[in-house]
Parts: C-alpha cells; sequence; structure tokens
C-alpha cells in the first residue's frame, strides 16, 4: 500500500480539524501538517527537515498567501507535489487561474467525502480530478488583469490607501495608481472599488 503524505491548508479552524481527522482515518492517507494560512503551509513545505508531502489539500481564501498564490508558488519550488483546491467558489476566473498554477484537483466543499478522497487517490497516480459542477464553465473568459494589477486591486479592496499599497507592494504611488487605473480601465469600472467588486465576481481577485 502506498502512503499519501497530505498537507491541508485551511483558515477556518473547526473544517480543518474535522478535514483532518476525516482523512486521517484512512489507512493509506497520512496528514502530516495542518495550515491555517498559505504561508504556513509553503513554509512546512520548504523546511526539508520536515516530512515530505505528496498532496496539498488548500483553500483559496486564505490570509497571508491564497490558496492559488500557494499553487503558483508550489508549482515554482516544489513541482513534483500535487494540488487539490477544495473551496466554497464555484467562479469560472477562479478554476482557470487554478489550472494555470497546475493545480491536479478542484472541487467543491460540499462534495461528499467519498468524492475528495477518490481524487486524492486518483492524483496521486497522476490523474486530474475536476468537480462536475465546474465542468460546464471549462470555456471561460480569460483573466484580464496582471499579478501586480491584481495585488493592488486587492489591497484597495481591503480599504487600504494608494500610499498603504505602494508600502506594501515596494513601489511608488504613482506606479500604484497606474495599476489601479489600468484595472479599473480593464474591468469598465468607474474606480477602483467598482474595479475590485467586478473582479472578485469573476474570480479573478
Amino acid at each position: 500500500m502506498t502512503m499519501i503524505n497530505l498537507l491541508i491548508a485551511e483558515d477556518q479552524a473547526m473544517l480543518l480539524t474535522t478535514l483532518s481527522s476525516l482523512l486521517d482515518l484512512e489507512d493509506d492517507i497520512n496528514v502530516v501538517h495542518q495550515a491555517q494560512d498559505g504561508q504556513n503551509a509553503l513554509d512546512f513545505i520548504m523546511n526539508e527537515k520536515k516530512a515530505s508531502v505528496d498532496i496539498i489539500v488548500t483553500d483559496i481564501e486564505m490570509p497571508q498567501l491564497t490558496g492559488l498564490e500557494l499553487a503558483q508558488l508550489i508549482k515554482q519550488k516544489k513541482p513534483k507535489i500535487k494540488i487539490i483546491v477544495l473551496t466554497t467558489f464555484s467562479r469560472a476566473g477562479y478554476l482557470r487561474r487554478a489550472m494555470d498554477a497546475g493545480v491536479k484537483g478542484y472541487l467543491l466543499k460540499d462534495s461528499p467525502s467519498k468524492e475528495l478522497l477518490a481524487a486524492i487517490r486518483k492524483i496521486e497516480k497522476g490523474g486530474r480530478v475536476i468537480s462536475h459542477e465546474l465542468m460546464q464553465n471549462s470555456w471561460m473568459e480569460q483573466d484580464p488583469l496582471t499579478t501586480k494589477e491584481r495585488k493592488a486591486l486587492r489591497l484597495a479592496k481591503e480599504g487600504k490607501t494608494t500610499e498603504q499599497i505602494a508600502e506594501i507592494l515596494h513601489l511608488s504611488a504613482g506606479t500604484v495608481r497606474n495599476y489601479l487605473s489600468s484595472a479599473s480601465s480593464k474591468l469598465n469600472a468607474t474606480n477602483r472599488i467598482e474595479a475590485a467588486r467586478i473582479a472578485h465576481q469573476n474570480g479573478w481577485l
């Protein structure tokens, strides 16, 4: 029997504990770490002294690093590790970004537990699993935002000022204004708040 070492990243503590306990009951699955944000998951994986990880099961919206940002970094730094996104969001934009980041599985949180278990085992063997509810959205509109525009918009959505965004992203205020203006133009929004709302609704943020 092949043992699958699993890391679970989920910011809701109760769900994290429940999911870990459920999966750890399986004879061929070993939950090696529970992370409450994407940065903690990345730090664990990058520490070579820790147990090896075969598959990460991650939420999307988490502090520090989102699940999609985590997937992008894992693709660059530890490409052998496979990623499964487990989320409440069925937005087409999220699915597109997940596929671009090399995610091997995309399931909704209300899926039966047996579907998640089957997905973990299939993906461990080299397969790919996308929730049936999302298949109809497989041909979706391309995300028009650049990575820097997305980061600036996300911070604007949190209520940060141009100056605060500039400090966080290590950019000039003028550059940040350009990114926000460009994003608003691409999304046909009248201001940064409307642009952030449109991007979030489409799963691009």
